[in-house]
């Protein structure tokens, strides 16, 4: 019995992330690698590599896996960069990128799922993430600057501290807006930030403390 479940995740790939346009080998590898059915309720576990979002309680979901995959590759991530994730959820996405880059860092407001995150990801042996509960609106100030941020719930505008707190050179991914959301890809130059919508998406709010 395969109880890692590669035989499936493989599937995935195969079906939903190649198909996708994903190119990059070590993100591929990564998605091939790492054990979604691990971070989704026992109850969703059936369909944890399908190519779709499941919920993971508290409002939140974990992303399909197509997305996950897009989202990472245009990041063009080396193995030194230092990433910030906002919206740790079930902590899937910061594992992918764990797999990829020397250090993690990951923020998440609802305290239960960062602490069910740092559970899964500790036992899964993953010793270059950092998760804090804050949050993630106001970025990881004293941790800055980051090659690239990754945001996995929607604000209605860009957060500025996050735009001030990637490196010259990095880049910034989320989704804007409320309903359906565009997803921007954000470069800073030495010059300011290059902007690029990529796709329309719907991810969860992005919750600030005030609206807890």
């Amino acid at each position: 019995m395969d109880s890692n479940r590669e035989t499936e995740r493989n599937r995935m790939v195969d079906q939903y992330i190649v198909p996708h346009g994903i190119k990059s080998p070590a993100v591929i590898a990564a998605m091939r690698r790492v054990p979604r059915h691990r971070f989704v309720p026992w109850r969703y576990s059936l369909f944890a590599y399908i190519d779709g979002p499941l919920s993971i309680g508290h409002g939140q979901t974990i992303s399909q896996p197509s997305l996950v995959a897009e989202m990472t590759d245009v990041l063009k991530l080396k193995k030194t960069d230092k990433v910030l994730e906002i919206g740790t959820g079930s902590g899937y996405q910061a594992a992918i990128l764990a797999e990829l880059v020397d250090k993690v860092l990951t923020i998440e407001i609802v305290e239960p799922l960062a602490r069910q995150a740092e559970q899964a990801l500790a036992e899964l042996g993953y010793n270059n993430i950092r998760v804090r509960v804050g949050d993630g609106y106001q970025g990881w100030p004293e941790e800055a600057p980051f090659d690239a941020i990754i945001v996995t719930a929607a604000p209605d505008h860009v957060p500025q501290p996050l735009l001030d707190q990637l490196a010259i050179g990095g880049r910034l991914i989320l989704p804007v807006g409320r309903g359906i959301q565009s997803l921007e890809l954000y470069h800073r130059t030495a010059e300011g930030y290059q902007r690029k919508t990529l796709t329309l998406v719907r991810f969860v709010p992005l919750v600030r403390s005030e609206e807890k």
